[in-house]
């Protein structure tokens, strides 16, 4: 297949975009980070916490890490399956609607129109338009399978048909909504089973988005770029289908403590604790491609990205299932360890896999090696530092919080008012925004060195002799 008949440019569209989004969503997290210190920051109704909160959340799941998902996806696609997208100009078209979307999207959820559903806060038009979408990209993503001239399905390719089915269905059914007028609809669902189908979606949607395809860039980026084979295809298998199962009982964990069916609620922690050991075969996976190669922890400057993203989803796997237990749950549930373990993985896991797989994948698009690797490598330890900053000081606040609403005097009056909870927050509150600013200078230094990567300039050297360059590395 030759670069000419590749979608070079959409890939590159793609992840310029996500990377766009991915600077626009920090702003907004810092700026809430600096809310929660000064207070004095709300200063307009669109400035306010409860708007900027949907505008980050939403900016990052679908501007950031969609249109990497995107990118990536059709990367892999051409090269797994030797086969030229089936429909680029279809693909083109979605990059212009996905950027369309997104900035309506921000300015909807700026102007406080929300359906007040976590994670699926879009108004039903903006709804309609996010299944178009994924229409377009699973209409190329199967016609491409169909074509493939590689009848031999890798690993990556299952998790990216999974991702695409399951996106489609847990969106779709927990955004079934009665419009009322064209910025305001409500739920199909009520009571009980609105909260039960909501974290229905919303755990699936975390496997679907940040698990499923983040999985497929770790199976093939990691190889390629250190040029050594996955340790176990058929371990990677085996993973592949026991989180598909597994997955889809887990969402009731979210709900332990509530007036949800205890049995439910059994149900759904089982399963959470079961989801350890696929999640692990991916991380022992990992470790093992690297045995007796560690030095190219050193000596290759994406090597790392790879190994401790593989490593925070493992410490994320053994996290989420045990804050299901009853016991943790009721000490932790609603502290601030809940926003430590989500940003540990997007964080650590998905944005440390996306930004080296784009780093790979744009050297081999631009047929140049990267800008600067010493830019990479000091992108990676900015990150590193001020992802485990932010996250660590969280999970010890939640833990101080937890504590503080459960002590209670020898009379059994609680020893701690709310406010008192709240102004011991402050100190770590201030390290965070500390850890946050730290993680979005190497978020900047990262998008000035793929922009650099990604410039074509006369003279350079050909696609081919660089490729085979930058795998000698």
């Amino acid at each position: 297949m030759t670069n000419a008949a590749r979608s070079d440019s959409i890939v590159k569209g793609f992840a310029l975009s996500s990377v766009f989004w991915l600077l626009i969503g920090l702003v907004v997290g810092l700026w809430l980070a600096a809310e929660m210190i000064y207070p004095v920051l709300n200063l307009t109704p669109w400035l306010a916490f409860g708007r900027l909160r949907v505008v980050h959340t939403n900016g990052l799941i679908f501007g950031f890490t969609l249109a990497g998902i995107f990118a990536c996806s059709f990367y892999m696609l051409e090269k797994l399956t030797r086969t030229p997208l089936a429909f680029p100009g279809l693909a083109k078209a979605q990059l212009w609607l996905f950027n369309i979307a997104i900035a309506l999207a921000a300015l909807s959820l700026f102007a406080g129109m929300n359906t007040s559903k976590e994670y699926a806060e879009l108004e039903w038009p903006l709804d309609i338009v996010v299944v178009v979408l994924w229409v377009m990209f699973a209409v190329n993503v199967m016609g491409t399978l169909v074509k493939r001239r590689e009848k031999q399905m890798y690993v990556s390719l299952w998790f990216l048909i999974a991702c695409v089915v399951t996106v489609a269905v847990v969106y779709i059914l927990n955004n079934l909504a009665i419009p009322v007028s064209l910025t305001k609809s409500y739920s199909v669902y009520a009571g009980v089973n609105d909260a039960n189908v909501q974290w229905w979606f919303g755990h699936n949607a975390v496997a679907s988005v940040f698990t499923f395809p983040i999985l497929a860039m770790f199976y093939y980026f990691l190889p390629k770029s250190t040029g050594l084979p996955i340790y176990s295809h058929r371990l990677s298998i085996i993973a592949f289908w026991s989180l598909v199962f597994g997955y889809l009982w887990t969402g009731a964990h979210h709900l332990m403590l509530t007036p949800v069916p205890e049995w439910i609620q059994t149900v759904a922690l089982a399963f959470s604790l079961f989801l350890i050991a696929p999640s692990w075969a991916s991380v022992i996976n990992g470790f093992y491609t690297m045995n007796g190669n560690w030095e190219k922890m050193k000596s290759n400057y994406l090597v790392k990205f790879f190994i401790l993203g593989i490593t925070f989803y493992g410490l994320q796997t053994i996290q989420g299932p045990t804050q299901a237990i009853r016991a943790l749950s009721g000490f932790l549930h609603y502290t601030e360890y809940i926003p430590g373990h989500v940003h540990m993985g997007t964080m650590g896991w998905v944005t440390m896999i996306i930004t080296a797989s784009m780093y790979f994948m744009m050297t081999r698009i631009s047929g140049r090696e990267i800008h600067s690797v010493k830019l990479a490598n000091v992108h990676f330890w900015l990150i590193l530092v001020g992802q485990l900053l932010f996250t660590v000081t969280l999970w010890i606040a939640g833990i101080v919080q937890g504590a503080m609403w459960k002590a209670t005097n020898p009379d059994g009056s609680l020893m701690y008012t709310f406010l008192d909870s709240v102004a011991a927050m402050y100190p770590f509150w201030t390290v965070r925004l500390v850890g946050g600013l730290l993680y979005f200078a190497g978020i900047a230094v990262f998008a000035y060195n793929l922009y650099m990567t990604s410039r074509s300039k006369p003279g350079t050297e050909s696609s081919t002799a660089a490729a085979a360059k930058a795998q000698a590395v």
